[in-house]
């Protein structure tokens, strides 16, 4: 698995927002972060939301942002609009849920799928969410310390 792109963000812009607007919190590209072993990512939202919260940090697929673009024939449009942490490639995301697995000498635990929502929708493109099913991501618990960077595998 190669990580393509690293985001962050300082809070939530859907999380919490149900039947309101979209919050304004961008995502950060980051060329490095560190990873916090039962906490999260540092500046990153999620960064110590629960005790032993499963979404400690999300990985998104590159083959299904792509596939989503000629879907959609939206170009140009950043993955980060997905508002997951890690862009990987050259994984199948699905088969770690449940799973122990490592990237740059970190251990994760894959937990659940990253599911989609409707604002994927707006964020995206109509018909998004439902695209999107069954390949929304993984949202996983961190086990290790230690950095991860962008462009390594």
């Amino acid at each position: 698995m190669l990580v393509e792109a690293i985001y962050i963000s300082p809070s939530h812009i859907f999380f919490g927002h149900h039947g309101e607007p979209a919050g304004t919190a961008p995502m950060i590209r980051v060329p490095r972060v560190e990873c916090l072993a039962g906490r999260g990512l540092a500046g990153d939202r999620f960064l110590d939301y629960r005790p032993d919260y499963k979404g400690q940090v999300t990985f998104f697929s590159r083959e299904v942002y792509e596939d989503l673009c000629e879907r959609f024939g939206v170009y140009g449009q950043d993955p980060s609009v997905f508002r997951r942490n890690l862009l990987v490639s050259g994984a199948d995301l699905n088969a770690l849920i449940g799973e122990r697995f490592t990237l740059q000498g970190i251990a994760f635990e894959g937990t659940d799928e990253a599911r989609p929502c409707h604002w994927m929708n707006q964020a995206f493109h109509e018909g998004a969410e439902e695209a999107m099913r069954g390949r929304g991501g993984l949202r996983a618990r961190i086990l290790d310390n230690g950095f991860l960077q962008e462009n390594a595998a």
